[in-house]
């Protein structure tokens, strides 16, 4: 496969196209769903084990290479026709038709005010992340589906670095360098290597916490969960904890919330259970703790984490994910009410 990687690096590098025709017939040949690079990326899970890092790194290249050059070709393209005499470069862009706040970033503001409330302050850390934050000081093994190409994103060809996949890694630095109490919230964008669909993207926004002191229990999480509920989407909203697993957290829950359009009773949208799954949660595993120099034997906490675009769906009703990235006017136009 390397071969083939190799032989396509140079094709790619050597595209040339005078028309806007030909370059779009370049990006679906190479850059679609069903493009050679996209043929390369379904073959990977033929490759050996041993392999996997390596030809992982060089996919990520070719790939990164073929949307630079697409990108060079379009600007020398359009850079050619703003030379036009006919354009006529001195009129006015206005008026500009002005949007609003974004969705999920009301809902993100709501989330992070009710935790506020609760006592929480707010937490932020970087997006490009070494494998120690993100996976290894949270107990991920090794070997877990997780570290694999599949799903994180790897940067300067240094499986060491990483596109952080979840906001837990802002947790570990602030345990690393605070001492409990420490109770926080951590919002921010994550990025993992998905298809783009109507129900999943690339990169997407989370929303985490954590608290850590003497004699934290489960029972304190559930309570700050059923607070959340009813903060979030009404007082006669009921919860639902069931177990779960996460590498993190032990022992670790899901939580559901009653439907809040069939009121519980059974509909096409909590597909007739009268529940929707929200987030996860749980108690940090003793070897967190420590992993991040905090005494387990004295101190407990639980941790909590939910995807704000989920949030946003459930109250909003918006199918498509693609929507809160597309930037359409008319789109944003829609929430204006909810500031």
């Amino acid at each position: 496969m390397i071969d083939k990687i190799n032989t396509l690096l140079a094709e790619i590098e050597a595209l040339k196209a005078e028309k806007a025709e030909e370059i779009e017939a370049l990006r679906i040949k190479y850059l679609s769903k069903k493009g050679e690079i996209s043929l390369l990326m379904s073959d990977f899970r033929n490759v050996a084990a041993d392999q996997k890092r390596e030809v992982g790194m060089k996919l990520n290249v070719l790939k990164e290479a073929a949307q630079n050059r697409i990108n060079e070709l379009k600007e020398a393209f359009e850079s050619k026709d703003s030379n036009d005499d006919s354009i006529d470069l001195t009129r006015t862009a206005y008026p500009i038709p002005l949007g609003t706040r974004h969705p999920l970033s009301l809902v993100k503001k709501e989330i992070c005010d009710i935790f506020r409330r609760l006592g929480f302050s707010i937490a932020e850390g970087p997006e490009v992340e070494d494998d120690w934050h993100v996976f290894s000081a949270l107990n991920f093994a090794e070997d877990h589906p997780a570290r694999d190409m599949q799903d994180t994103f790897f940067i300067a060809h240094d499986p060491q670095i990483v596109l952080r996949t979840h906001t837990s890694s802002v947790q570990t630095r602030v345990m690393e360098k605070e001492q409990p109490p420490i109770r926080i919230i951590c919002p921010g964008r994550v990025y993992r290597n998905e298809a783009i669909s109507y129900r999943a993207h690339c990169f997407f926004h989370q929303v985490e916490a954590l608290y850590i002191d003497k004699n934290v229990s489960f029972a304190d999480l559930k309570q700050a969960l059923l607070f959340f509920a009813k903060e979030m989407f009404g007082a006669d909203t009921k919860i639902r904890l069931r177990p779960s697993y996460f590498p993190f957290t032990e022992p670790s829950a899901e939580m559901d919330i009653s439907c809040g359009i069939c009121g519980g009773k059974g509909c096409a949208f909590c597909k007739h259970t009268g529940w929707v799954e929200i987030l996860g949660c749980g108690m940090v595993d003793p070897n967190v703790l420590e992993n991040c120099g905090i005494d387990s034997k004295k101190y407990t906490g639980y941790a909590l984490g939910m995807g704000v675009e989920r949030i946003t769906n459930l109250k909003y009703r918006v199918k498509d994910l693609r929507m809160f990235s597309e930037n359409d006017i008319r789109f944003l136009n829609q929430f204006e009410s909810a500031h």
